[in-house]
């Protein structure tokens, strides 16, 4: 990556940003509430499934852990699209769903459960609840927005929705903690 490259973050935050070595022109597309001021040179309010953005004007698309949140695999299909329409290369990380360990509610073994199972359970136990001292109604939100939105994705699924990408596996105690589609 170059300081002449043109980098879409779709979902992303500027923090991430403030460790990379070279500083890209960036553009940050995410929705109005992760709004931080200070940020890139430009941020657009939007949605990863209809880009306002014409074919291949990003050297770089990149997403990190936004993929699964998107609901429905329609939309992950939609947003995989796009992601490959308007950029040149693209970098979209996503946890594994083979790796034991839920990373949002930090639940071992809860995604891996029917989802009736994981209805009754999440509400009732989460690490993610004990570790972050929600209050109830953040605790409400984010374990509903779990339950009704969140998709984990094996390696093949991925693989599905970057048909000419290629998938690196980040792994963690020798186990795939995380899957990352990049462009050929």
């Amino acid at each position: 990556m170059s300081s002449q490259w043109r980098v879409l973050d779709v979902g992303g935050t500027p923090a991430i940003w403030t460790v990379c070595r070279v500083r890209p022109k960036l553009v940050l597309l995410n929705t109005p509430r992760a709004y931080e001021s200070g940020g890139p040179e430009q941020w657009v309010q939007g949605d990863g499934c209809r880009l306002p953005f014409r074919d291949q004007c990003f050297d770089l698309v990149f997403s990190n852990s936004v993929i699964e949140h998107l609901g429905s695999r329609a939309a992950m299909r939609r947003f995989a699209e796009e992601v490959r329409r308007v950029g040149v290369r693209y970098f979209v990380q996503t946890p594994d769903a083979s790796f034991p360990v839920e990373p949002h509610l930090y639940t071992p073994f809860l995604h891996q459960l029917p989802r009736a199972l994981q209805r009754h359970l999440a509400p009732r136990f989460s690490l993610w609840s004990m570790l972050a001292r929600a209050t109830p109604e953040e605790r409400a939100f984010y374990i509903r927005h779990y339950l009704d939105e969140i998709r984990l994705l094996h390696a093949e699924e991925l693989q599905e929705l970057f048909p000419g990408g290629r998938i690196v596996r980040e792994r963690f105690l020798g186990l795939s903690k995380s899957l990352i589609a990049l462009s050929g």
